[in-house]
Formats: structure tokens, sequence, C-alpha cells
């Protein structure tokens, strides 16, 4: 017998007694469904069985490790469902590719025609497969056995995933004898995949799965447009370069083409910022930039750079960070934990800054604010500012695209930017990279450069950070006149570097350390790049440092 710690109970189990059966005794206990657990601290799926006395903890979908596994499983049964109905030798590749509204977009090739009515016996299909709750197998091959597997397969992206991992071994999971590889764990069997739905778009269709906030419902279909535009134009380009995945990269890292990579990358970058600037220049009522993002999307760098192209163009660009107009630390709205709360819009003097933003397009001189983060209050320092006719003011903040900040500006004035680090590359064409673990890892290596803090702390902190993102940046998206992707395809082999020792340090018996393990998996797929030759005016110098700007 073994001793199992659960909720701080013990209780004794026979050696061999999986984890399933566990999780099904105590499932009435939990609303959302049990679909893996944590033995110890570390993940495990639920076929495993106890070997030894341990602490268990259940990991439900409406945790983000249970909701990964959930829309991997639904992705194995999806594609199974694909090859079943129309024939393996019909399909020329079935593409996972980004995130569009709160789905998955998927792109369809070969000898077929993607219609509604093929969705539908798809979607038939999927809903057979999760009644009979086919159990997800799982085998380990070695990795030369698998490349050739892939190989044999036609799934060249993945053979050269593989043809560049350390790891002796990889694991393959199928489904009634359909098999695939899955960067992460899966679900027991096909019967937990319940909520889904496939809804045609564009010139492929959307995969609807839950979220973590709503594990048992699927969510409606709401596409954003305008960032749709953007992820399909950084994947063509992607394509274009010859890097849509982490396998191609590598390879071209490894053929020593990392240098023109980042040049190309570049100057691809300086010509959008370029054409973004043109665009203002163009339209000359419009007196004020506003420049929103999440979290480590690169804005202070994209705004000093926009600046330069704008002044190239013959125009007098001014700086101003929302943050100025935080009210004083002792008036700030704190949250639910009564620690102050710097993300809602209400942390910011909304009548102040209007007033001088009112001020400074009719001409006036208005004395412009500092604070001081130090002190949490407002400072004056004598700089002052009138707008001439060729200057324009380049605010920045998570806010700006809410038109409740600006509310007295006319609309006409207001040039609206979106930023994002809407990563184009893809672990290979069925596992998708989540534009957050961009952010996550730029904003990990960041805050232990300029902040020293641990990669533990970041982690700690990015729920938080993202439901501040929800709430007040996702929701106005669509407002922007243009959106700018910051991410370049060659950004994650180099943070990778700075990234790994960070993650390494995170102690095995805390809560972030099943998500670190998760992203020291994923910076094991890259091959390395050194930090030399990246320009100085690159976003990535705002994260890994040597930035010609002050970021």
């Amino acid at each position: 017998m073994r001793y199992i710690t659960i909720g701080g109970e013990e209780k004794k189990y026979a050696e061999g007694t999986s984890y399933l059966q566990i999780a099904q005794e105590y499932q009435p206990l939990y609303e959302n469904d049990i679909i893996l657990v944590s033995v110890d601290g570390k993940l495990r799926e639920l076929y495993k069985t106890v070997d030894r006395d341990c602490a268990l903890e259940f990991v439900t979908t409406a945790q983000k490790p249970g909701m990964q596994a959930y829309q991997r499983t639904a992705k194995l049964i999806m594609l199974k469902a694909f090859f079943d109905i129309i024939g393996r030798e019909r399909i020329k590749k079935i593409t996972v590719d980004f995130s569009v509204g709160k789905g998955l977009f998927v792109e369809a090739e070969g000898d077929f025609e993607l219609t509604g009515e093929l969705l539908d016996r798809v979607k038939k299909k999927m809903r057979e497969y999760v009644s009979q709750e086919i159990p997800v197998m799982k085998r380990s091959v070695n990795t030369d056995e698998a490349v050739a597997l892939f190989e044999s397969r036609g799934m060249y992206d993945k053979a050269s995933l593989f043809k560049y991992r350390m790891a002796s071994r990889v694991n393959l999971y199928s489904i009634g004898g359909f098999e695939d590889y899955f960067y992460g764990y899966m679900a027991q069997n096909t019967g937990y995949i319940r909520y889904f739905d496939l809804v045609p778009f564009e010139h492929g269709f959307v995969l609807l799965l839950p979220t973590m906030a709503e594990p048992r419902k699927v969510p409606d279909f709401v596409p954003s447009r305008k960032l749709f535009e953007v992820l399909k134009e950084s994947s063509r380009w992607g394509q274009r370069l010859g890097v849509p995945n982490v396998g191609t990269l590598n390879n071209e890292i490894a053929k020593g083409n990392a240098n023109d990579l980042i040049l190309i990358q570049e100057a691809l970058q300086e010509k959008k910022i370029g054409q973004i600037a043109e665009m203002i220049a163009e339209q000359k009522e419009k007196k004020f930039v506003m420049i929103a993002g999440p979290s480590s999307s690169g804005k202070t760098t994209f705004s000093h750079r926009l600046c330069i192209q704008l002044r190239a163009l013959g125009l007098k660009p001014h700086a101003i960070g929302v943050d100025d107009y935080f009210v004083n630390r002792e008036d700030s709205p704190r949250d639910a934990q009564g620690n102050y709360n710097y993300e809602i819009l209400e942390c910011l003097d909304i009548r102040q800054f209007n007033q001088d933003m009112t001020d400074l397009l009719a001409g006036k001189t208005v004395n412009m604010p500092h604070y001081n983060f130090i002190t949490g209050m407002r400072e004056y320092k004598g700089d002052k500012l009138t707008l001439g006719a060729e200057d324009i003011l380049v605010i920045e903040g998570i806010h700006c695209l809410n038109d409740k900040l600006s509310h007295t500006l006319p609309r006409d004035s207001k040039f609206k930017i979106y930023i994002s680090a809407l990563t184009q590359l893809n672990v290979d064409e069925h596992n998708r990279i989540p534009t957050t673990d961009g952010r996550l890892i730029r904003r990990m290596v960041r805050d232990a450069r300029t902040r020293g803090a641990t990669a533990q702390d970041t982690i700690r902190r990015w729920s938080s950070v993202r439901r501040g993102e929800e709430e007040n940046i996702f929701p106005y998206q669509e407002e922007a006149d243009v959106m700018f992707n910051s991410a370049l395809v060659y950004e994650l082999a180099v943070l990778k570097q700075y990234a790994q020792p960070l993650l390494f340090q995170i102690p095995k018996d805390c809560p972030e350390y099943v998500e670190a393990k998760r992203l020291l998996k994923f910076l094991d797929y890259f091959l390395g790049i050194s930090s030399e030759n990246i320009p100085h005016n690159s976003i990535v110098r705002e994260f890994v440092g040597g930035s010609c700007f002050k970021v």
C-alpha cells in the first residue's frame, strides 16, 4: 500500500492504482473535469499509476495545464476526423496557424474543397470519437526513429524539428491508429473533449474551444479582422523567408544564415514603421498618435523608432507617457487584495489629461507633468510644450485605444496604433506557439535585467497581468487605425540564452515550477543565436539590453 496526501488528507491506495481511478473518486467534488494530476509538483497523465508515497493535486480544465491538455487532445481528434473522412493520400497539409477570436485558425490544403458541408461531416465524426471514449495512447520512440517516421508520412516540419533535439526519446500520441506528435500532455481519452465547434472563416476555419474562465462552454466566434490580417501577413512573411516553424529556423541557424535573418527581419520592421509614419504624415489633422498594446510588446522602442521616422518626414514628434498622469499614489484605487491597481483607467487623472491635450490642440502652452515612481507623486519640472503646425504628440499607454481616456479630443485628431508581439513562428504544423509565451519570455528576461526580479516572480504575476490585458487592452484592439506586429522570427533563439538560466533557478517545490519546466522544454527546441549582431535600435534590445534608446 502507498500513502497519498490529497488536500491535506492522507489516504492509502494499492500500488498500481491508476491516477484515473483516484480522479474518478474525487470528481464529484470538482465543478470542472479533472484531466491531469500533479504528483509532488510534477504533472502526470491519468493513465500513470501509484508507485510511491506522494502528495497529489488534481488539475482541471479551469487551470492552464489542464486547458492546454484539452486543446491538444481536441486537435488530435480533429486531425483524425479529417484524415478518416478525406483520406491521407488526398491531404497535403493541415496547419494550425494562430489564435483568432476565441479559437484557432486552421488551414487545410489538398485534393478537396473545404466547404461548410465538409466541416459538418468532420464535426459529426469528432462527436462520434468523443462518444466512443477512445483511449489516447502514448508511446516513446528514439529520436532517429521519430525523424524517419515523420519523413515517411510527409511531416517534414516535425522531422526538421527533431533533427536538432538533444533528447534521445520522443513521445507520440495516437487514437484509433492515427498518430502524431504533440508538445505536452494529453487527456486520458476522447470522452473529455465534449465542447468544441468548427466555424468556416476566410480561406480556412476556426476550431473553437472552451476557455479556462468557462471550461464547459464553447465561446461565440467574434472575429478580430484587423488582427487576423496582421497575423496572416506575418505568416506569409514567414513562408517567404523560408522559416514558418522552428525546424526551418534551426536549419537556417545551422547553415550560418542567422545574421541574414536578423537583418531581413529588422529591415521589414523598419519598413513597416516607415509606412505607418507616412500614413500619419499624410493626415494633417492627426495631432495625437495613440499607442497601446499588452505587456512586453516593445511599445517604448516602437515609439522611439516611430518618432525618428516622423522626424525624417519633417514632423516634430513629442513622446508622452500616459503613466505621467497617474493620480498620486495615496489616491490610487486598490484591487481585491488591497494592492494598488495601476492597470485600470481610474488610476489615471483623466480630467487633467484631457485638459492638457485640449489646451495643446488649441495652441496653448502646457506645463507637462512627470510621475515620480519613488515618491508616488506627480511633479512639474518646468517642461512646457506648445504645438505648432509640424508638432505631433506620440502618446503611449495601455488605455490609449479606449476613447474614455481621451474623450474630449476629436476622433479625427487621433491616430490609433495597436502593437503586440504576434509570434508568427510555430513549433510545427500542429503545435503553435502562443503569443503569450513569447511575451512572457520577453518580460522574464527584461524583469531580471532591469528590476532584479526572478523568473519565479514574473511567472507568479503573469496571470494578473493577463487579466488586466483582457479587461483593458484586447477589447479595444479593433479600434486601431493600424496594427503593428513587434515579434521577430529569430528572437526566441536569442532570448533562449537569457531565459534558460533564469528558469533553472526556480525551485522544484514551488507552484511556478510546472510552468518553468514547460517553458524550458519549449526553449529546448531552438538552436541559440548570439545577440551580438542585433541592431541597437531593435525591439529585442528592449529586453536583452544594449538599446540605443532609454528603455
